[in-house]
């Protein structure tokens, strides 16, 4: 059955950055009707946790198992809100192994990566509960209802109020909207959503507004980097070869390496039943792509498993694969984006009152956790001034 909802503020998307502008908006306006809306089964977005329901027992954090922070400018804003994650005992530092592989040898040596710099923090439950408890901080009497596996593909303005409109044909009316996601607002909409114009676009004409219009011209010259995650759901009796004992540990490839294996990072991380699950990342675009095409489970199954075991073949800490163990694949059509950042100055516009936050505006944080947290931060500032 169709149904129709009204509030003050409609939120659209449940990344991290819709969950920090959620929670510091609450924080000051209790008495505003809030609903965050997202297409997912949950909150955190690509910082999300898989709970398997096939695999019983296992939670593997396959977004950002942690994030990093690097806030190099020392942005007082940024700084303050993860000092108060770390005081409220939402996230701790994370001291986990962090190896960098290269082609010769295979070793670890002193070249920087991205992860290298700034603090690697996790969180002390999963990547969603942490989206979850960031809300909760500021959600005391709670305000905020909440509409998940929702896919709005229409949006209107008329009369000063929003009007969103699900694929289920629910509709959604609110005085002001903010949206995390780029998915209503970029090219890719219509092919994801099959539809023919852009939502925002079909909301707000061309030439009727030019802030609007800078801002989809930005996002015009932006693309995304689609992601192929492998999760491994290991055999009883696999651990590590030196008793290694923390969560989590990290290994990157180097472009070589990720040329020659398609892999970008493996992530080892330990599970409450004391078994190890591993999570391997991909951006390389011809396997991607290749996987797009040949829809071939099992054969890619087998690739990963197969590169895994040659290019940890003879590693200190890291046994072989038996290639028995369970893999699920997860493909990720638009999981960071790239290219031009949108700029700040385009974050809010109050004639048509809609704001933007996420990873893809410009900053330090451009396509990382960093850059959700502080555009929120900064899109919730803005709204008070």
């Amino acid at each position: 059955m169709k149904s129709n909802y009204v509030y003050d503020l409609l939120i659209i998307g449940g990344g991290i950055s819709a969950c920090v502008f959620a929670s510091k908006y609450l924080q000051s306006n209790i008495t505003k009707k809030v609903a965050l809306i997202e297409v997912g089964r949950g909150l955190g977005g690509r910082s999300s946790t898989r709970i398997s329901k096939r695999f019983k027992g296992w939670k593997l954090n396959h977004g950002s198992p942690n994030f990093n922070i690097c806030n190099s400018k020392n942005n007082l804003l940024l700084k303050s809100f993860i000092d108060d994650l770390l005081e409220n005992n939402l996230i701790k530092k994370d001291d986990s192994d962090l190896v960098f592989l290269y082609e010769e040898s295979n070793l670890e040596n002193g070249k920087e990566f991205d992860f290298s710099n700034g603090d690697n923090y996790l969180s002390l439950s999963s990547m969603t509960q942490l989206s979850q408890k960031i809300i909760e901080l500021n959600n005391l009497r709670g305000e905020i209802d909440f509409y998940f596996e929702s896919l709005i593909i229409d949006l209107k303005f008329n009369n000063d109020e929003w009007t969103l409109t699900s694929i289920n044909g629910d509709k959604f009316k609110s005085k002001y909207l903010i949206c995390s996601t780029t998915l209503l607002l970029h090219k890719r909409s219509l092919e994801i959503l099959n539809i023919n114009q852009i939502p925002l676009r079909k909301a707000i004409p061309k030439n009727k507004d030019k802030r609007i219009d800078l801002l989809l011209n930005s996002l015009e010259k932006q693309s995304f980097i689609p992601r192929l995650t492998f999760l491994i759901y290991t055999n009883e009796d696999y651990s590590y070869k030196d008793f290694y004992s923390k969560k989590y540990r990290y290994f990157y490839l180097e472009k070589e390496l990720e040329n020659k294996y398609k892999f970008e990072r493996v992530v080892f991380q330990l599970q409450e039943n004391n078994r190890l699950g591993i999570v391997v990342y991909s951006k390389n675009i011809d396997f991607v792509n290749s996987y797009t095409k040949a829809k071939d489970d099992e054969f890619y199954k087998q690739k990963v498993l197969n590169n895994f075991n040659e290019l940890f073949e003879g590693n200190s800490s890291i046994n072989q694969l038996t290639c028995n163990e369970k893999i699920s694949i997860m493909r990720w059509r638009a999981s960071q984006p790239s290219g031009l950042a949108v700029p700040l100055s385009l974050q809010i516009n109050r004639k048509f009152r809609i704001g933007f936050c996420g990873d893809w505006f410009e900053g330090e944080g451009f396509g990382r956790i960093e850059g959700s947290i502080l555009s929120a931060l900064i899109l919730e500032r803005k709204l008070k001034t």
